[in-house]
């Protein structure tokens, strides 16, 4: 892609709204992307290639995995063996810290991995030495047309805006953790003004939090009064914040109803309700 083409992108007004009938975004990169996907965190071997496989059968679009999972050929794998047209998949891997010091490299064994021609979106897994020099590698790509958009995990206020100004291509993407207990109200607008898509992991908590906030007595009378689980009562609300849900599970069922979030609203009251549960509490490190 021509670089006066990428610009020509960017300046273009980009209000980060969330369309619900095509379940989609657009992203300041032009291309468009679905709001609720799989993340594939912990999920290796056979159990990820077979939660990949449910996941496209119960219609997931958008697949989110990283060098660190160790499951990138599983995925691939199972991309290539579900039928579905490469051009209906958004795939989104990352780049580990420890691969910032040789970037083509770690690109093109990505590439190998997935077995496919394109990635979707390439994000740099944490802030890290040299980590403005593999994203300006990530932006050659995009040049090239092998990369159709980049961005970055776990950036924050602080570190975006000594970022930013060193690259090129404004991030389409920043991923955080963003859950009822850890909401970002601060930074998720931040992210959201700069023409930036927020997406959101954990968004059940977390390992070792997850049983608590799924029987937490708000988000539980909540989700009574619409007929549905307090799992899809925390994806609605990152939804209706603007915020893409990723959830992982390798359980056909919650895959399913992690998709069934479309026929029910949050009132503002609701919405509320849940604002207030928020802790700042983080529950992972990055």
């Amino acid at each position: 892609m021509d670089k006066d083409v990428i610009k020509e992108l960017q300046n273009k007004s980009h209000d980060n709204k969330f369309n619900f009938e095509t379940r989609t975004v657009q992203l300041n990169s032009g291309y468009v992307m679905p709001i609720n996907g799989i993340g594939t965190y912990s999920l290796t071997g056979e159990v990820a290639y077979n939660s990949i496989i449910s996941a496209l059968n119960s219609g997931v679009r958008l697949i989110d995995t990283a060098y660190m999972y160790s499951n990138e050929e599983e995925i691939g794998r199972a991309i290539k063996d579900s039928k579905v047209p490469r051009e209906e998949i958004f795939v989104t891997t990352k780049l580990y810290t420890n691969q910032y010091d040789h970037p083509s490299d770690a690109i093109e064994i990505a590439f190998e991995k997935l077995g496919v021609d394109y990635i979707d979106m390439m994000l740099l897994h944490h802030p890290g030495t040299n980590d403005v020099e593999a994203y300006k590698v990530m932006e050659k790509y995009v040049l090239q047309g092998k990369i159709r958009s980049i961005g970055l995990s776990n950036w924050y206020e602080k570190e975006l805006k000594d970022f930013l100004p060193k690259v090129n291509i404004t991030p389409a993407l920043v991923q955080n953790e963003i859950h009822p207990f850890y909401q970002e109200k601060d930074v998720v607008p931040f992210i959201q003004s700069l023409g930036i898509v927020v997406q959101g992991w954990y968004p059940f908590g977390g390992r070792g939090y997850t049983k608590e906030l799924l029987n937490n007595e708000v988000l539980m009378e909540i989700a009574k009064s619409h007929n549905v689980t307090v799992a899809q009562i925390i994806l609605r609300w990152n939804l209706q914040r603007a915020v893409v849900v990723i959830p992982g599970s390798s359980n056909p069922s919650h895959i399913k109803e992690n998709t069934q979030v479309y026929h029910f609203q949050l009132t503002d009251a609701e919405m509320n309700k849940i604002k207030e549960l928020d802790r700042n509490e983080k529950h992972d490190w990055y």
